[in-house]
């Protein structure tokens, strides 16, 4: 989950994703708690494989419903899916952070990028998975996707500015890349005391 460090939306702590089989479908979310929680680095899984989806069934329909539940509680703006221990090419995101807004819910299956801006903005980040961390990272201004949506459907889509930033932190989860991995030495050693107590708190894990 992206930690919503810096524009929109003030008060929020979490960084999210993007999709465009838009979650009317996921729109019954309801008043009962999710069955996952985010798993905290160095969580192992943070580190895992993560499988190409290839069926596109009511299962699938949960796991998104279900993740969009986790990132709402946990007051995020994404969320994908290695992030709650399930290793598939699977995220979700609402760049405004708000419930109600699900015309900004976005569900993106097997997601690629297709192109990318030479021109990069240097923003700080968080994420759910780690607590308290923030760093610089940067990332491009706009980049070209293409995903499924919950039908298997491909859609192709053009993300700029704070949704491309939230796309491309979930993206990296996918690729078993973590932001911390951007941090330049200046925020290694701001962030290296209180990761390294996690690292003894949970054990090794997906420690870099």
């Amino acid at each position: 989950q992206f930690s919503r460090l810096t524009s929109p939306p003030p008060k929020r702590s979490s960084y999210l994703s993007m999709g465009n089989g838009f979650s009317k479908v996921i729109n019954s979310l309801n008043n009962s708690k999710s069955l996952y929680k985010v798993i905290k680095y160095p969580h192992p899984k943070l580190r895992a494989n993560n499988e190409v989806v290839t069926v596109f069934d009511e299962s699938l329909e949960n796991i998104c419903k279900e993740l969009l539940k986790v990132m709402y509680e946990d007051d995020g703006i994404g969320l994908a899916a290695p992030q709650v221990g399930i290793n598939k090419r699977i995220m979700v995101f609402n760049e405004v952070g708000n419930q109600e807004s699900t015309d900004k819910e976005m569900i993106l299956i097997n997601p690629i990028i297709t192109n990318r801006s030479i021109e990069m903005d240097r923003k700080e980040e968080g994420c759910l998975s780690f607590p308290m961390i923030f760093g610089k990272v940067d990332r491009h201004v706009w980049i070209d996707i293409e995903y499924q949506d919950i039908k298997g459907n491909k859609i192709t889509k053009r993300l700029e500015n704070f949704p491309a930033r939230i796309f491309q932190h979930e993206f990296d989860h996918l690729d078993k890349v973590l932001f911390i991995d951007h941090f330049d030495e200046k925020d290694k050693e701001i962030n290296g005391k209180r990761l390294e107590k996690y690292i003894k708190k949970y054990g090794p894990g997906a420690a870099i």
